[in-house]
């Protein structure tokens, strides 16, 4: 196992372009999909593209909280009470889960405040990561300059600790399939450490190089798997959701 760490603590000069706060998000023309349902919990599977939760930006009303407390119109009921315990980004696709009642959010956030609810997720990335698996560990700070970004900074970071696991490599164009589970859940995490490694993630618009972005048509991070309690029967529960790029 190798580990990765930070020794860098500053962005290129070719990073330096400014990124002003008045993002739309386009249209998502993808659905959210139950793939679990009881009285205290959903579990779903989020479109690549949709928000996890609706904008300040009055044109930024879509999202997967506004799905479900109004329904997706001959798709999926209504869920008035609908908590979403945790987000994933807008680009991002696959599980999460939902508090269905005000007693099973609180417990599925305390899950979460504990780091007891275990992540994995599966993502695409541009090049060839030679060493089957490893640990990658480098500090994320906010950057004030780059808004919504965030960079490496030994000095002012968290900590931020990802682990991840090669399950297949591609030639023509060369890329590598892994599988991350990250340790701590940094803004960003993922996506700022592939790149940190050299290896961005295809379709990442924020943290890529010269041609990652452009290889495909969306950000090819997906969130596949999700270990938790459940609010009522204290059951331990995985659930897979497969990627689809």
């Amino acid at each position: 196992m190798v580990n990765l760490k930070a020794n860098s603590t500053s962005q290129t000069a070719s990073e330096q372009s400014i990124i002003v706060d008045y993002f739309v998000a386009p249209k998502c023309d993808g659905f959210i999909k139950i793939l679990y349902q009881d009285d205290d919990i959903l579990l779903i599977n989020k479109p690549s593209g949709l928000l996890s939760l609706s904008g300040k930006n009055p044109l930024n009303w879509d999202s997967v909280h506004y799905r479900l407390v109004h329904g997706q119109k001959e798709l999926t009921a209504a869920f008035a009470e609908a908590k979403l315990p945790h987000r994933l980004d807008l680009g991002t696709s696959g599980i999460m889960i939902v508090g269905l009642n005000a007693i099973a959010s609180k417990h599925l956030n305390k899950q979460f405040q504990a780091r007891t609810i275990q992540k994995r997720y599966v993502a695409m990335l541009e090049g060839y990561l030679a060493v089957d698996e490893g640990v990658i560990t480098a500090p994320i700070a906010k950057d004030k300059l780059l808004f919504p970004r965030v960079k490496i900074c030994q000095s002012t970071g968290k900590t931020a600790v990802s682990e991840y696991k090669v399950f297949a490599r591609f030639e023509q164009p060369c890329r590598t399939l892994v599988q991350f589970t990250p340790v701590t859940g940094r803004t960003h995490q993922l996506r700022i450490h592939s790149q940190f490694i050299g290896l961005p993630i295809l379709g990442c618009d924020l943290y890529k190089n010269a041609q990652s972005e452009h290889m495909a048509g969306r950000l090819q991070l997906h969130a596949s798997d999700l270990y938790f309690e459940h609010p009522s029967s204290g059951e331990r529960i995985h659930i897979n959701c497969p990627h689809s790029f």
